[in-house]
């Protein structure tokens, strides 16, 4: 027997399928199956099941829920026990035999860079889905956190089978999945991208540009937001008739093919690119930022990918910031909107360890080295060097990038690497009040922020208008639709930042990720830090040498220091001032702290990492 999730949730033998009823058992058997061979635990499953409305005798009820699912399982001659019982949950055990959604995602990967026969291998795993998922289980938990989770994965194997089509020139065939696809997730930047190429190999100009402003109309009714900069770009060069490019995700694999000889006076045609080279990650709804991407786009985009060999050093662009600015994720924005300058793609490359402490340079090469595309040409590639805390790291590594781009991310400023090799230098700090109000109408939607205009600025200063803390917010937000923006405001207001956190993902926490930034100081510096948390407003050097008991000559350098480690932010010379999140947090940890010794500055200052050897 052979459990269907990818539709209607189903049993079948191969010849007969049962679509089972819309019950509790049927909800409590999707909850286990979309996280195959995982425990699942009881909280969870309850959640599942019964939503906020819990039966008095929660636990009793799950248990004879189980047994109603084990007797419908005895039913079909499932065995039994194929609802195990564990520690604090329940699994189901299943493999791609027994399972749909281990089949597709087998068949995704096999698909994976197996060359011919990557396209038949994905239109068969797209073949496994059998209409809309799980329309016959009641679980509202399910329909919001499951399911967008799972059509996510098929909508990338199908924008991959489109691409695979777009690259050998079978516009025709590819327009009617395309057309499908685009109103059935009319929001779908990449898809609608897919399709206005096509529309414009074919010859339809007019129904090109009639697809970018309808997804725009609908973005700006929905959202209140404009098309991304790869789609701007893309009606731009079908207005000035030149060729559309490909899509604006760095790829993992280029293959020149083949093409015939041009006739005289005909310009060659370009290689067509049929697979991608090396993966980054996507960075979904990056919002704001313009300045700071125009500034890296300008700098590494130079003059092509056909100018960089030539450079005699890598194009190297730093981007340092505070916690919580989004430094990985604009780099990661830029890298996208760079496919065409680096063919050969892109590369991710964490310095640090979790606690903090840099990667041994050895380590750290030797990586690099496996990760860089075999075979590319010089300066084809990206490099993201992500939370370096030396400069000596990155100049350890600039020989072994074979002259790719680099972009360094750090919270430190990095004066050091500036001074020596003049890279091209972004300082991110908080979001303006603008742009975080577009993050959050972007992920909530343009009716909720609009009814609540004055409630969402509230929400965004509570944040400090750091992104991380405004995607929380908005992810909070999102899975709780009738709860109010005021109310939410209130709710975080009366135990910042602490609240600023998910449970489900230990990444995306405010409190988390500024105790690990203290973490990395020494102790003396972290203690002065928390200490200038008494400081409301613009910091001086006098101020802080009364707050740290320390001479006024000590506390300046402090306040470099800090300045240094992305924790203050310049106002004026002479004037810093702390984002108003970092103050919550170190007024929430100040009662912890001791006094100050005399000694802090020397002692931070031979405590600050060093590059690793």
């Amino acid at each position: 027997m052979r459990f269907q999730l990818l539709g209607p949730l189903s049993i079948t033998d191969g010849s007969d399928v049962v679509v089972l009823p819309p019950a509790k058992p049927t909800s409590l058997l999707a909850a286990l199956l979309v996280r195959p061979g995982e425990v699942v635990t009881t909280a969870r499953l309850r959640q599942a099941v019964w939503g906020e409305e819990q039966p008095a005798t929660a636990k009793a009820a799950l248990q004879s829920c189980v047994l109603r699912l084990r007797r419908l399982f005895a039913k079909y001659d499932i065995e039994e026990q194929a609802v195990v019982a564990v520690a604090g949950g329940y699994l189901v055990p299943a493999d791609d035999r027994t399972l749909d959604l281990l089949h597709f995602r087998r068949l995704t990967a096999e698909a994976d860079g197996a060359g011919e026969a990557e396209l038949p291998l994905l239109r068969t795993a797209l073949g496994l889905w059998r209409g809309p998922l799980l329309t016959n289980v009641p679980s509202e938990l399910l329909h919001r956190d499951e399911v967008p989770r799972l059509v996510e994965e098929r909508l990338r194997v199908l924008e991959r089978v489109c691409e695979i089509q777009l690259a050998q020139g079978r516009f025709r065939e590819v327009l009617v999945d395309l057309w499908d696809a685009t109103r059935a997730h009319p929001h779908h930047e990449g898809l609608a991208a897919q399709l206005m190429r096509a529309l414009y190999r074919v010859g339809r100009q007019n129904e090109a540009l009639a697809e970018y402003r309808r997804l725009r109309a609908h973005l700006r009714d929905e959202l209140g937001v404009d098309p991304g900069a790869e789609l701007q770009r893309l009606e731009l060069a079908i207005l000035r008739g030149d060729e559309p490019t490909g899509p604006a995700a760095v790829p993992e694999t280029v293959t020149a093919t083949p093409l015939p000889a041009p006739a005289p006076g005909v310009p060659a045609a370009r290689p067509t690119r049929t697979a991608p080279v090396a993966r980054l990650p996507h960075v979904p709804g990056f919002t704001g930022r313009t300045r700071e991407t125009a500034e890296l786009l300008s700098h590494l985009g130079g003059e092509g990918p056909a100018a960089l060999p030539t450079l005699p050093v890598p194009r190297l662009a730093v981007i340092s910031g505070g916690p919580g600015t989004g430094k990985t994720a604009l780099a990661l924005h830029a890298a996208h909107l760079l496919t065409d300058r680096y063919p050969a793609g892109g590369v991710l490359l964490a310095l640090s360890r979790p606690d903090g402490t840099p990667r041994p340079s050895d380590e750290a090469a030797a990586e690099l080295r496996a990760l860089l595309p075999s075979g590319a040409a010089p300066g084809t590639s990206l490099v993201i060097l992500d939370d370096v805390v030396h400069p000596d790291q990155v100049r350890a590594l600039l020989d072994v990038t074979g002259r790719a781009a680099v972009v360094v991310t750090s919270r430190m400023a990095l004066a050091a690497l500036v001074a020596t090799h003049g890279p091209a230098v972004v300082q991110l700090g908080p979001l303006t009040p603008q742009e975080s109000g577009a993050l959050l109408t972007a992920v909530l939607g343009q009716e909720r922020v609009a009814a609540e205009t004055a409630a969402a600025r509230t929400l965004a200063e509570l944040c400090g208008h750091l992104p991380l803390a405004l995607r929380i917010v908005g992810a909070r937000l999102l899975t709780r639709p009738r709860t109010r923006l005021a109310d939410c405001a209130d709710w975080l207001r009366r135990d910042l930042p602490a609240r600023l956190a998910l449970p489900d993902d230990p990444r995306m926490s405010v409190p988390l990720a500024l105790d690990g930034a203290l973490r990395r100081l020494p102790a003396p510096l972290a203690d002065a830090h928390l200490r200038l948390a008494r400081l409301d407003g613009q910091i001086t050097a006098p101020a802080a040498a009364g707050v740290l008991a320390v001479s006024e000559t000590d506390a300046e350098e402090l306040l470099e220091l800090l300045l240094d480690q992305g924790l203050l932010e310049e106002d004026r010379p002479g004037t810093l001032r702390m984002n108003t999140l970092f103050r919550a947090h170190a007024r929430h940890r100040t009662g912890r702290t001791a006094g100050v010794p005399p000694a802090v500055v020397g002692t931070a200052r031979r405590a600050l990492p060093s590059g690793a050897t």
